[in-house]
């Protein structure tokens, strides 16, 4: 028989993804949801806002904050667009079919969240003699931008969680370990010509070219000589160009090109290595030839993202919390990546673990199996035995 999970977590999770949290919209229509319950509760919380005001971050503690240790749950709140995307059903009205909960954010990753909320009052009627400390995020869906202020603001007010456990979508399989991601925006500048006159000019577009040819030298190379961590779903560091835009005409030398790629590297490989092969290749071989024929010409490297990789020890005391609540024998690792890094970049001891599968993620008729959200719950159950003032 399927576990069915309770009444009221599937009631959040409908309020929850009936907001159209996606990451343009400002997020504090559902935060104001979020603080109407935990004021009913007595729950206790703070926000950290983004520069416009419109996006926060909500950070809630229960139990006795002034005790050192206890656990982060954490997951966030923005969602990826529906835009062009052909659903079954309103994406914004949780739908019920077949064993299966439709809405954008079912599975990417309000059913976490909604979970969370749930167990609040079982939490406050157990009592606990470490805090739990519940982390809402902002812009997670565009590079990872809001939760930095959020951990900032929980180390500057002294707060020292022993662990923090992310529920990002895992099928409630405890995962220890991400690759890092690292993207840049390239800009090539030559110089304009008539097609006729073609060598008189410094083609931006052929330039770039060269530069992502160099790219998947690189790849390739990590392809078949590794290192390779076999854990991985993809087993090695990985080189991807995904936006290319230049010219204006076929017959016009462009004189501008810009192009995006990104390294999704392996805990062990270092970033900083690749690129500097790509800055190498460019200094010595492109720029001294472009500028031969025109000296103002440029390549320039504009980061955009800078994610580290997660690699949590599987002796870390919220490693061992994580696999003995679920019965998992070993951890494991995922190529994707998330805020688990930066909660373990500030010195708190991180996992992943989470109601879904990702594959259902950014896709049309998003679901979530009901029965992940009851082991969700049972996750949470078995927190609560372990951070409970009544065991």
């Amino acid at each position: 028989m399927v576990a069915k999970p309770s009444t009221n977590s599937i009631e959040i999770l409908r309020r929850l993804v009936s907001f159209d949290t996606t990451s343009r919209n400002s997020n504090l229509p559902l935060l104001e949801y979020v603080m109407a319950y935990l004021d009913e509760l007595a729950v206790p919380y703070r926000l950290t806002f983004d520069d416009t005001g419109r996006k926060a971050n909500l950070f809630a503690t229960l139990g006795p904050a002034e005790v050192p240790g206890g656990y982060v749950l954490s997951g966030h709140t923005d969602v990826v667009p529906v835009d062009g995307q052909d659903w079954d059903t309103d994406p914004f009205t949780l739908t019920e079919k077949d064993g299966k909960l439709y809405g954008r954010g079912t599975t990417d990753m309000k059913s976490f969240d909604a979970v969370v909320l749930a167990s609040f009052p079982e939490f406050l009627r157990r009592g606990l003699h470490v805090p739990i400390h519940v982390a809402l995020s902002y812009d997670e869906e565009v590079g990872l931008a809001g939760v930095g202020s959020l951990i900032a603001d929980m180390c500057e007010n002294g707060f020292t969680p022993e662990g923090c456990v992310v529920g990002e979508p895992t099928n409630m399989r405890v995962i220890a370990s991400h690759k890092g991601k690292r993207s840049y925006r390239c800009h090539v500048s030559g110089l304009e010509a008539h097609s006729s006159l073609a060598p008189g000019g410094v083609n931006a577009v052929e330039y770039a070219g060269a530069i992502i040819a160099r790219l998947q030298e690189l790849s390739r190379k990590f392809r078949t000589e590794g290192p390779f961590d076999d854990e991985y779903d993809c087993s090695h560091t990985t080189i991807h160009v995904g936006l290319v835009r230049g010219g204006t005409a076929l017959n016009i030398v462009p004189a501008e090109c810009v192009f995006e790629f990104e390294f999704r590297h392996l805990p062990n490989d270092d970033p900083d290595k690749i690129f500097r092969d790509v800055q190498g290749f460019v200094d010595t071989e492109l720029l001294p030839e472009m500028r031969a024929v025109y000296p103002g010409a440029t390549i320039t490297f504009e980061p955009m993202a800078v994610i580290p990789s997660l690699d949590t020890p599987e002796d870390a005391p919220v490693t061992q919390l994580a696999k003995a609540i679920t019965g998992e024998n070993h951890v494991r690792k995922v190529s994707y990546n998330c805020e688990a890094c930066l909660f373990h970049g500030a010195g708190v001891p991180t996992i992943i673990c989470g109601p879904g599968n990702i594959d259902q993620a950014h896709k049309p008729n998003e679901s979530i199996d009901i029965e992940q959200i009851a082991k969700c719950e049972d996750f949470m159950n078995g927190l609560m035995d372990r951070v409970c003032a009544d065991n």
